[in-house]
């Protein structure tokens, strides 16, 4: 079968997302496991009626840097500040523990050292992308579960950007490696400078000047996002740290909160592209081998990221319910985890099987961790009316 065209491709997917979205909700279950079973279907590995995933992982990285962006506006810098300082040893506590309990699993089920120590790293991080969707801000006691749970995932993005950084170096030469961890330190702050300059002194004008005009505001939004998201990734980052700094940047605008609003939509159009494409990236033709290896894993990480994120929580001084639910809302692995086994097999560092645990896993903790949160805490997407807030 050819590949699928772009509008093809694009009714394929959200009239099967739409039909499949209202048997989810029928069934009170949430929306992205629609999403992601559709991927599953009408992938490559399914009935390959859109069997070119590439393009849509492309497309679909739209929407993390949209919702990283959104989530920037929501954050002035000097908060962001106190919040990253107050979590940094939460996060790298509980990163010391994933790795170990993934890198333990595969060396018992007899992978190479090499394998397991990538099944660990990609075990470390929990998902950006579902921690941030699930997120309610509309009462007091959910904008602070909200800070810890930003800043906790802001230093897992950092940290899974040095790894995907240290994989790729070892495919490479070690002057590359060495080049891409300065872009780390030095290309960072002098983004977040720039960023914050460039708002203060031009920005800020523009947005002042035209406000009256609601096109431009939407308009200047999207390139600014953009823009810093590209320079980003001209200095080594990633478009993904990017726009979160041109969010933050733009957080001190007296608009933010309607620049956040007016995005939504755009966001979550790219969101189904992107848990299509995690769906169809899945080579399910390989799961029976692999299956108990991958659904140990999904399950010690289920069970065991809560409880630990909550004890670090507690002993940083935070209220027993409030870091449980912090600890069931980062209680998956992430999206980063997909990516990693994706550099592993480009470079040769693990082979399809490892790759396929480290997927399969991530996706049955996607799909479990969702379960758990929207059925018993408060966020956008929950089946009890009680419980949604938005």
């Amino acid at each position: 079968m050819p590949h699928a065209g772009i509008i093809e491709s694009f009714f394929y997917i959200f009239t099967g997302a739409a039909l499949l979205a209202t048997v989810a909700l029928y069934t009170r279950q949430p929306m992205l496991v629609a999403y992601i079973a559709l991927g599953c279907l009408l992938g490559p590995f399914g009935f390959g009626w859109v069997d070119d995933p590439t393009l849509l992982s492309e497309i679909a990285e739209f929407g993390i840097i949209f919702l990283l962006f959104l989530v920037g506006l929501d954050l002035q810098p000097a908060k962001l500040k106190n919040m990253v300082g107050e979590s940094l040893l939460t996060a790298l506590g509980t990163t010391a523990v994933f790795f170990a309990l993934g890198f333990g699993v595969m060396l018992g089920f007899g992978f190479s050292f090499m394998e397991a120590a990538v099944t660990g790293i990609a075990a470390s991080f929990s998902s950006t992308i579902l921690g941030i969707k699930l997120l309610p801000t509309t009462a007091l006691h959910h904008r602070h579960v909200g800070e810890i749970v930003v800043s906790l995932l802001l230093i897992q993005d950092l940290l899974a950007i040095l790894a995907i950084l240290l994989l790729t170096g070892l495919g490479v030469d070690m002057q590359a490696l060495v080049t891409s961890l300065a872009s780390i330190f030095l290309g960072l702050p002098l983004l977040g400078a720039v960023a914050l300059l460039g708002v203060r002194y031009g920005l800020l004008y523009l947005i002042k000047t035209f406000d009256a005009f609601h096109e431009y505001i939407f308009l200047i939004a999207i390139g600014w996002c953009l823009g810093i998201a590209n320079l980003a990734a001209f200095v080594g980052l990633s478009l993904e740290i990017g726009a979160f700094i041109a969010g933050v940047s733009l957080a001190t605008s007296p608009i933010a909160q309607y620049i956040a609003e007016s995005l939504r939509p755009l966001r979550d159009f790219f969101l189904v592209l992107f848990f299509f494409s995690v769906g169809a990236a899945l080579n399910i033709q390989l799961i029976p081998d692999v299956w108990l290896p991958a659904v140990l894993l999904a399950a010690l990480l289920i069970a065991i990221k809560p409880w630990v994120f909550a004890v670090l929580l507690k002993v940083q001084g935070e209220e027993k319910p409030v870091a449980w639910e912090v600890g069931y809302r980062l209680g998956q692995a992430s999206e980063f985890s997909l990516l990693l086994s994706y550099i592993a097999i480009a470079n040769q560092l693990v082979s399809d099987e490892a790759a396929l645990i480290i997927q399969f896993s991530t996706v049955l903790t996607l799909v479990v961790s969702s379960y758990f949160v929207i059925f018993r805490y408060p966020s956008p997407i929950a089946p009890n009316p009680r419980l949604r807030r938005d």
